[in-house]
């Protein structure tokens, strides 16, 4: 069992930049992969970025590569999203998500995908 918890949301203007964190606990050595998903009102929640154990791969959705930046770090059992040039569009509840098996990166877009999920953060961007 893993316990995702996400700090670091809060209120920004175009352009600002915010980083939130992932802390996790628990059985952390059965997470392979850690992702960002995000939810604003009346939408289905999307995928934002995906990282492996190692840090190396990571996945973008197409509309945050070029501003958004997820690392991790093992020791710390966290995993981050730097998220620079915010837009009013970034809006939303932002949930970590941890799986625990070793998926292709073409599958860690998917939510069925993630066994183990955080409460959310807002992150509210104005113009």
């Amino acid at each position: 069992q893993v316990q995702l918890v996400e700090s670091g949301g809060g209120l920004a203007q175009a352009g600002d930049s915010l980083r939130l964190s992932c802390a996790a606990s628990g059985r952390t050595s059965s997470s392979y992969a850690m992702g960002w998903f995000r939810q604003a009102p009346g939408k289905e929640r999307e995928f934002v970025a995906a990282i492996r154990w190692s840090g190396i791969t990571t996945v973008y959705t197409d509309s945050v590569k070029g501003r958004f930046t997820i690392s991790r770090d093992n020791g710390k059992n966290t995993v981050y999203l730097q998220m620079n040039s915010l837009k009013p569009e970034d809006t939303a509840v932002y949930y970590c998500a941890a799986t625990s098996a070793d998926y292709r990166s073409s599958l860690l877009q998917l939510i069925s995908r993630y066994d183990y999920w955080g409460q959310g953060t807002q992150v509210t961007v104005s113009s």
